[in-house]
């Protein structure tokens, strides 16, 4: 039974921003750092930085006034921006700046007094603070929430002619292509960004993982259950005909998974570290997996950098 990795894998920059910025504030702030929400989706790195001395919060009501926060890479709403103001909160923001472009694309429909259709899954944390984008007036415009084509043929919007779309940056980038055509099709004067909103990192590791379904009978991915991004590399790799699993960690594995397989890929969400996927590697080769290859990917060499406010402290 052979092992083979997908490439690109794992952590994408947003997510490595995200974790420095927590692990910086730690260090230099000392313990009392909260986090709203779960800085990134991955059960290894919320713990990791918890042991350090983060307290992971889901709502501002629970940050002492007067304290330093910190925003996850999934971004928040306008109403949590100003809240943490009002109460006086140190803010650093570890919003994705991926993310912070669709949430201006948003605000900028917003201003134009146009409809937006946002293409993304309610709940999601990331939809939750692009929805909170919107502050319009009675008559201005609104912004809707669509997952599906269905969902599609279900919408009615009060602007036919002055509409345009965006979208998550986590989703599957066939199923949003479909959902595009529908919207475009059902309203022909769409507008919508100039680069897509899903980021480069999901795109790569989805041009990655179907080539890696290609090559293997069974697809492990490396990630969280709540991982957006995870969850859409297991059903790619489903879709591609191999058997796939989502899996926190090595000790996830059912040894009953692997009869009968000859051939293993393994990948991982982009906040899924590597130390993850390294033990996934030891406990397949413990089960009798032999040989590691590794499939050539798309280079990634983005980098993005701390936020200001972080970056004068680090310097006081």
């Amino acid at each position: 039974m052979d092992i083979v990795l997908a490439n690109p894998r794992g952590f994408c920059a947003g997510v490595d921003r995200a974790i420095e910025i927590v692990k910086r504030a730690l260090e230099t702030l000392g313990a009392s750092i909260y986090v709203r929400h779960e800085v990134v989706h991955n059960r290894f790195v919320v713990e990791d930085l918890r042991q350090r001395g983060a307290v992971f919060v889901e709502e501002l009501d629970e940050v002492p006034t007067g304290a330093t926060v910190i925003f996850s890479a999934h971004g928040v709403s306008q109403a949590v921006r100003n809240e943490a103001a009002a109460r006086g909160l140190k803010i650093f923001d570890a919003t994705c700046p991926l993310v912070t472009k669709v949430h201006i694309e948003v605000a900028r429909h917003c201003r134009a007094g146009r409809d937006v259709v946002l293409i993304g899954h309610e709940g999601h944390p990331e939809v939750e603070g692009t929805m909170g984008q919107w502050q319009a007036e009675a008559g201005q415009g609104r912004i809707y929430l669509v997952e599906d084509v269905a969902d599609v043929a279900r919408l009615e919007i009060a602007q036919p002619d002055n509409v345009a779309y965006t979208t998550q940056t986590t989703l599957s980038v066939d199923e949003t292509r479909d959902v595009i055509a529908a919207l475009q099709s059902k309203y022909p004067k769409l507008q919508g960004p100039r680069h897509d909103d899903i980021c480069y990192a999901t795109q790569n590791r989805q041009d990655a993982v179907r080539e890696l379904a290609e090559n293997c009978d069974l697809v492990f991915v490396v990630g969280s259950i709540n991982s957006s991004n995870s969850n859409r590399l297991r059903e790619l790799a489903e879709k591609q005909g191999a058997s796939a699993y989502l899996i926190d960690g090595a000790e996830f594995i059912d040894p009953a998974w692997l009869k009968g397989k000859t051939r293993v890929g393994v990948t991982a969400g982009a906040s899924a570290p590597e130390v993850l996927v390294q033990g996934v590697i030891s406990r397949l080769q413990q089960l009798g997996a032999g040989a590691v290859r590794e499939l050539h990917g798309e280079p990634e060499d983005m980098v993005f950098a701390l936020p200001k406010e972080l970056r004068l402290t680090l310097l006081d």
